[in-house]
């Protein structure tokens, strides 16, 4: 019987070796490295998240000093907008104050005329009165830069004379300025009025 037994013992291993049936003695054998990785993958995790964090702090910092130069930017435009518009006002009524100060000088010889119109002196004297507006009125012309578009004798040019009319004639060249019906004033390349002229051929 003993012998029996303990072939019985025997069979029953070499089955339960066969069909797997031996259980580990440690239960925590197989699950202590997923507890690892989970653990490992968590902290990963957290460190990514942080690094999330900082980066959109950094982002939302520099959107915050980007906006800030902005709106001062913005509010330097509007000062300089105002300030050139002042300052464009006043140089334009100092250049007028300058341009009637030139002229009031014309303005007395004017009035000058006129009296002498009302007078008993000749025509002699209101002729002399008119050639005196004449050249004063010049001289304030030329003090301000502005000087005469030569026409008569001069090939036509459209940038500086205005066409009324036109003849065929032989002693004359080709768009040649023949006569002149209203004089034309520049002031450097700035044409202020075209010469109003007659052309030939």
């Amino acid at each position: 019987m003993a012998m029996n037994r303990e072939k019985y013992d025997q069979e029953n291993e070499v089955k339960d070796a066969g069909t797997g049936m031996y259980e580990s003695t440690d239960e925590n054998a197989d699950s202590r490295p997923t507890d690892e990785r989970r653990v490992s993958e968590d902290e990963n995790q957290l460190e990514e998240l942080e690094r999330a964090k900082c980066l959109l702090e950094e982002k939302d910092r520099k959107c915050s000093e980007y906006f800030e130069k902005l709106q001062r930017a913005a509010a330097e435009f509007d000062n300089f907008k105002r300030r050139t518009s002042k300052e464009k006002e006043i140089l334009y009524s100092e250049a007028v104050a300058d341009t009637v100060a030139s002229f009031l000088p014309v303005i007395d010889s004017i009035v000058r005329a006129v009296e002498l119109c009302s007078g008993e002196k000749g025509s002699a004297s209101v002729k002399e009165g008119i050639e005196l507006v004449k050249r004063q009125f010049e001289e304030v012309m030329k003090n301000l830069g502005v000087e005469e578009i030569r026409s008569i004798g001069e090939e036509f040019n459209p940038e500086l004379h205005n066409a009324v009319m036109h003849v065929e004639d032989d002693s004359y060249g080709q768009n040649e300025v023949i006569e002149e019906f209203q004089k034309g004033y520049r002031i450097k390349s700035r044409v202020i009025r075209h010469s109003m002229v007659k052309v030939a051929n």
